[in-house]
């Protein structure tokens, strides 16, 4: 358990990789991987984020092996069934026994056209069939340079929690799009900046229990070699990993983050 009495959480966002063979592999492998880390005994939260494809298969090998890793999908719909092709519905994601969904990606705002309006509705759809939804927000170079560092973020994340009760389970992940898959990193300072005044959001809009309790994440080419610098921030509590979530022994490494801390 973090100082903060927040939990950390780690999570790593496969997007459109690795098929449910693939799957079953790199989940084993994790696990075997960390059988000697900290994780084991609650210090850290360990999330996959598989293709929908995977997530059958990733619940029973997870079940039948006891392995302690969560799980969730990476994106759900506004409807709960219906003629929607191709959607996936959050009913489904909760009879796998899902415990989470990434909402409002940057990739899925970008080339799916998703509004803030849409990412609202989708959370309202992870909480009524019992999933936490991952709520991601994050600005571009551009938006940055022309409103500063917070304001995108923030503005996505008010639209996001209106309807959402104080005593709703939720994550907020703050990944700059500037730093998604470019290699390019917020600093420690950069990335605390923000994610405090996401916590700020969240006293306003729900209330300051709620901000106290809710685990907010940095998103945005984490890597083993930089996570301890983000973690020891006070309102960073944990990782959204994209590339490096591929990589066992180095997504095993950020894990391990706490040896670098002192958690």
């Amino acid at each position: 358990m973090a100082v903060n009495g927040r939990t950390p959480l780690i999570a790593g966002n496969w997007k459109m990789n690795l098929d449910h063979l693939q799957a079953v592999a790199f989940v084993q492998k994790l696990h075997w991987a960390l059988k000697d880390a900290k994780h084991e005994d609650d210090s850290v939260e360990v999330a996959v984020f598989p293709p929908f494809t995977d997530l059958r298969t990733v619940q029973t090998l997870i079940d039948a092996d006891k392995i302690p890793f969560a799980f969730g999908a990476q994106d759900l719909s506004t409807h709960d069934s219906g003629a929607y092709t191709g959607e996936i519905s959050g009913a489904f994601l909760s009879k796998l026994q899902c415990g989470y969904v990434i909402i409002g990606h940057s990739e899925r705002r970008q080339y799916h056209h998703e509004t803030d309006e849409v990412v609202a509705a989708k959370v309202q759809a992870a909480l009524r069939h019992g999933l936490v939804p991952v709520i991601c927000v994050g600005e571009t170079l551009e938006q940055r340079e022309e409103s500063g560092p917070t304001a995108v973020s923030v503005a996505q994340l008010e639209v996001a929690l209106e309807g959402v009760p104080a005593s709703a389970d939720i994550v907020v992940a703050y990944e700059p799009v500037w730093a998604i898959g470019t290699g390019q990193v917020a600093s420690p300072e950069q990335a605390q900046e923000v994610c405090a005044a996401l916590r700020a959001v969240l006293a306003d809009k729900l209330d300051a229990d709620a901000a106290a309790r809710t685990r907010i994440l940095y998103g945005g080419s984490v890597k083993s070699s930089n996570v301890a610098s983000f973690m020891r921030e006070p309102d960073v509590d944990g990782a959204l990993v994209g590339g490096a979530s591929l990589v066992v022994d180095e997504f095993a490494a950020i894990i391990r983050y706490q040896k670098h801390v002192g958690v």
